[in-house]
């Protein structure tokens, strides 16, 4: 269309408006080269970025993450510009009052929810742009949930609960069910294996939702106040077992309040108002 109404104005030997249109068009073939230029060099800046990452051991990185939910006519800003760096088998507790965010931060950057703004890299992938399939996907390999409430299906059995996930992730029944029984009796629960969650304590259920978190042996364990609703003795047994994985050189990340985590931890970081407020290593851990 716009060779043919430059030959209709060489024709009408209309200079000025010839003038004007190469003009416009030379214009327009420089801006298409600026920004294929940038987009080269944005992809050059983020693939040298990965390659920091992945030489300095960081398997979790939040870059400048913002994330906002709508409440009626308001909107509520629950992490605001927050980056975030956690290396290969650090054990790191998210600690803040309630409200605080610290639970979408979890969800962030573990690839249960996306931000409005930010990047987040997993294992030096970028999940952030990934689609809900491919995320799930990622999900299965890359990291094992522990949530406060549990989470568990109401209508299967504690073996069938963790069975669902590894076949999910493409292992057979006979694996399965083997896997499924050691993580059981792993914490504490191998006579327990074909009870439903409502015959299960609040404390046996959350023992099943971490052998569940172990299921497909994740590299990353997330876990959101894990210890809240439980008792003094399973709470010392969960702590047992998170010294366990610490020992295996697993990445942890926890929110919690709970002081005997906390003792666990490599690192502290102090979340409030949607964002990191304080950071604190522990030496000789």
């Amino acid at each position: 269309m716009f060779f043919w109404r430059l030959i209709q104005l060489i024709k009408k030997n209309r200079k000025f408006q010839f003038q004007f249109y190469i003009k416009k068009y030379v214009k327009s073939s420089s801006d298409r080269k600026e920004k294929k230029k940038k987009k080269v060099q944005d992809e050059y800046a983020e693939a040298d970025e990965i390659i920091d990452l992945l030489k300095n051991n960081i398997v979790v990185y939040g870059k400048n993450l913002v994330k906002d939910y709508s409440i009626g006519e308001f909107i509520v800003r629950a992490v605001d510009n927050v980056t975030i760096k956690i290396k290969e088998g650090e054990f790191v507790v998210i600690k803040g009052p309630s409200g605080a965010g610290k639970t979408t931060l979890l969800n962030l950057i573990g690839g249960l929810d996306t931000p409005n703004e930010g990047s987040i890299y997993g294992n030096g992938v970028k999940i952030s742009d990934m689609n809900e399939e491919s995320l799930a996907s990622f999900r299965l390999i890359y990291s094992g949930f522990i949530f406060q409430n549990y989470n568990l299906i109401s209508t299967l059995t504690a073996e069938e609960n963790i069975i669902f996930v590894l076949k999910t992730a493409g292992m057979d029944l006979k694996e399965s069910r083997e896997r499924a029984v050691t993580l059981l009796k792993k914490v504490g629960l191998g006579d327990r294996r074909e009870h439903l969650p409502f015959q299960l304590s609040a404390g046996e259920q959350q023992r099943v939702a971490i052998a569940r978190s172990l299921s497909t042996d994740p590299p990353i364990i997330i876990g959101d106040e894990i210890t809240a609703n439980l008792d003094k003795k399973t709470s010392e047994f969960i702590r047992d077992l998170f010294k366990d994985l610490k020992s295996e050189k697993k990445t942890i990340i926890l929110t919690t309040h709970d002081d005997k985590l906390i003792d666990l931890a490599d690192r502290i970081i102090t979340f409030d108002d949607g964002k990191i407020v304080e950071e604190n290593v522990i030496s000789n851990k």
